[in-house]
C-alpha cells in the first residue's frame, strides 16, 4: 500500500509533525526572536540569526531542547513530501522548514521560526486530509483471526511463527477431517471424498452427501450444489495438494487468500445438510 494512502503511517506523521512542533516551541521559550525586546532589535537581521538566546537561558537546558528538536524533525521530515508544504527563500527557491530549522539559530538564516511553524500547521492540516481520504478509500480488511474458527484454529500457531504453507496445510487437513467425521467416511481417498460427498447421485448406504438446504427444484439451491461440486474436489487439488506436497515457502499474501478458500468451504459445509439412507438389513 502506497504510504499516501495507509492511514495509519499517514496518523504517525501527525504525530510526529505535532511532536516536531511542540519540542520547537519549548526551544524557543528559551529564546528572543531578532528585534523583539533582548534580542538585537533588528538592527542586523538577515545577518544575525532569526533567534537569539535569552538572557540567563541555561545552556544546558538549551542543548537538551535543541537535541530533542533535531530528533523529532528526523521522523516529522517524512511528512514535507507527502504535503508539499515548503518555503519560498529568495537566491534558494523551495526550502524543507523541517529539515532547515536550525537555520533560525545561524547567521544569515534561510527562515524565521514563525515560518517554521506556520509550516508544521499547514502540514497537520494537509495530513489530516490525507487521513480522512485514505480511511474513506480503504479497502475492508478481514484478519485471518475472523475466518471459520476450525481453519483459523488449526493454523494460527504455525502462522504466527511465519510458517505460512504449513498453516495452509494444517488447515487444509482440518476441513477435510471435518467432512470425514460429519460423513463417517474413512474409506476412500480426499479428492474422491469430496466428488462422492458432494455428487449429483442420490445417496446410498455408507455413502451420504451434502446438499445445500432448500428445495433441491430451486434455482439459488440448485446453482449451490452444482458450484459446489466443483469448488470443493477444487480446493483440495489446488490448495491442499499442492501446500502438501509442494516444497519452498509461502508469501503470507499468497497463504491468507488460500486460508479464506478454506474458510469458505468450511462454513459451506456448515450449512449443509447431510442426506443419508440406511443401511439394508439382510433378507430372511
Amino acid at each position: 500500500m502506497q504510504a499516501r494512502k495507509n492511514p495509519e503511517y499517514l496518523k504517525a506523521l501527525v504525530a510526529a509533525v505535532t511532536d516536531f512542533r511542540e519540542a520547537l516551541v519549548a526551544f524557543l521559550e528559551l529564546h528572543v526572536n531578532n528585534g523583539e525586546p533582548g534580542g538585537l532589535g533588528g538592527v542586523a537581521r538577515g545577518a544575525a540569526p532569526a533567534v537569539l538566546r535569552r538572557d540567563g537561558a541555561d545552556p544546558q537546558e538549551i542543548a537538551r531542547r535543541h537535541s530533542r528538536v533535531s530528533r523529532a524533525a528526523g521522523l516529522a521530515a517524512a511528512a514535507v513530501p507527502l504535503t508539499h508544504v515548503t518555503v519560498t527563500v529568495q537566491g534558494f527557491g523551495a526550502v524543507d522548514p523541517i529539515s532547515a530549522w536550525q537555520t533560525i539559530t545561524r547567521p544569515k538564516p534561510l527562515l524565521e521560526a514563525v515560518d517554521v511553524l506556520d509550516a508544521c500547521d499547514q502540514a497537520l492540516g494537509r495530513l489530516e486530509g490525507l487521513v480522512l481520504q485514505a480511511e474513506a478509500e480503504r479497502p475492508p480488511a478481514v484478519g485471518a483471526e475472523a475466518m471459520h474458527p476450525l481453519v483459523w484454529g488449526s493454523a494460527s500457531r504455525l502462522w504466527r511463527d511465519g510458517h505460512f504453507r504449513e498453516a495452509v496445510a494444517a488447515a487444509a487437513e482440518a476441513v477435510v477431517l471435518m467432512v470425514k467425521t460429519r460423513t463417517r467416511r474413512n474409506d476412500i481417498a480426499e479428492t474422491a471424498l469430496w466428488q462422492e460427498t458432494f455428487s449429483i447421485k442420490e445417496p446410498e448406504p455408507g455413502k451420504p452427501r451434502l446438499r445445500w438446504p432448500g428445495d433441491p427444484e430451486n434455482r439459488d439451491v440448485g446453482t449451490m450444489n452444482s458450484g459446489l461440486r466443483s469448488f470443493a474436489p477444487g480446493v483440495q487439488m489446488t490448495i491442499r495438494n499442492t501446500v502438501s506436497h509442494g516444497v519452498g515457502q509461502l508469501g503470507e499474501q499468497a497463504a491468507v487468500e488460500r486460508l479464506a478458500a478454506l474458510s469458505l468451504l468450511a462454513r459451506w459445509v456448515d450449512e449443509c445438510d447431510l442426506i443419508e439412507v440406511a443401511a439394508q438389513e439382510g433378507g430372511g
